[in-house]
């Protein structure tokens, strides 16, 4: 992937862009818990796609913004469509483009029409700005062939600190649906809870083969830790991540900020 640099000229979704880059690829860090929950995000969907997927196998990639995933998966192997409601973006991941096999399909991705079914989709951080998360899994899995997987990434609803309702004790979600896809954290309707995930699957015709919870308030910079990060070596952060795992399931879901998920469909 290659680096560029910041350009006057450019429109502002590529200036918006580029300054999540600075943190997700570039190293240059404004805010060490999104950096250090970025990476940990990405390293769970790499892991939950590759783990069942080979290089080769066609990828859909919806709503990829600047498409750091996108064409981190092109090269190593995969076949790759981008997908964004925002088409201007394409031509700002083209820049950052070195190698892999990568198409761009810009629009609602469950409006366009694909030559045929993907071996895998990648939903990562926008379940939770949708009003009816049930209906857009079920239309995530209906580009998906029988048999292909979904890696789904969203803030964990059980974490201690969320204030957002849970979507299976909303009676009517349709009272959102002016809120929809707005960008960024202030976006989001509902946060799913790791006990939602399953009635979520089957009704989309999809199996749950893992949920996965990870980063700590401390990595993510949370609970007024954010200074500390700064001063403290990244081993030190990562032998305590590495610790919040070996706590109890139940610890687990209210203490740990992500969740990551491997969907499967049925044959």
């Amino acid at each position: 992937m290659k680096h560029i640099h910041l350009q006057e000229t450019w429109p502002q979704s590529w200036k918006e862009s580029y300054f999540y880059d600075q943190s997700e690829i570039y190293g240059a860090i404004s805010h060490h818990g999104y950096a250090y929950a970025f990476e940990n995000r990405r390293r769970e969907t790499l892991r939950l796609l590759t783990e069942v997927l080979a290089p080769g196998s066609r990828i859909l990639d919806i709503a990829a913004a600047q498409g750091n995933f996108s064409l981190a998966l092109a090269e190593l192997g995969f076949d790759v469509t981008w997908n964004d409601l925002r088409a201007e973006l394409a031509d700002y991941v083209r820049l950052k483009y070195e190698r892999g096999q990568i198409h761009f399909a810009a629009g609602d991705a469950f409006a366009l029409e694909f030559p045929s079914l993907f071996d895998g989709v990648l939903i990562t951080e926008i379940i939770e700005h949708v009003a009816h998360p049930d209906d857009f899994l079920a239309k995530a899995a209906a580009l998906v062939r029988p048999g292909g997987y979904i890696v789904m990434t969203t803030p964990n609803g059980a974490y201690f600190k969320n204030t957002l309702p849970k979507f299976s004790e909303c009676a009517d979600p349709s009272v959102f649906e002016s809120l929809q896809f707005k960008p960024n954290a202030d976006g989001h309707i509902f946060l799913l809870h790791p006990d939602e995930i399953e009635p979520l699957a089957r009704r989309a015709g999809l199996r749950a083969e893992e949920i996965a919870l990870f980063t700590s308030p401390l990595t993510a910079g949370h609970v007024k830790t954010e200074q500390l990060l700064k001063m403290l070596p990244r081993r030190i952060v990562e032998i305590a991540e590495s610790a919040t795992q070996r706590l109890p399931s139940a610890l687990k879901r209210k203490a740990l900020v992500q969740m990551a998920v491997r969907f499967r469909k049925g044959h």
